[in-house]
């Protein structure tokens, strides 16, 4: 599996973090969690959010660490009200592209 890790923080249990994952029909999937390694396992084992089952496989592409789980759910919710494109360009942005 491919994974991009677009932050220059060391992952920790405690953190929060956005993530944005790319499906195998080029869809994007939004999401949060305080254990990123755990969350990817699960959405590749299909037992992770029903959106993303039957759409592997997948690819992290954007993950951004917050100070907390309230900030993290404000992220998530901004990123799900963007278009596509603006998505698309958040991850290209984060990757210098």
């Amino acid at each position: 599996m491919e994974q991009l890790w677009v932050s220059n923080h060391q992952h920790e249990m405690s953190e929060w973090c956005v993530y944005i994952l790319r499906c195998s029909d080029e869809s994007l999937y939004t999401g949060i969690t305080n254990d990123i390694d755990k969350r990817l396992d699960k959405h590749q084992r299909g037992v992770g959010a029903k959106y993303t089952r039957g759409r592997g496989p997948l690819v992290l592409v954007y993950r951004m660490i917050m100070p907390d789980k309230s900030s993290a759910l404000k992220e998530e919710y901004r990123i799900k009200q963007l278009t596509k494109k603006k998505k698309l360009e958040l991850i290209g942005g984060a990757l210098g592209g």
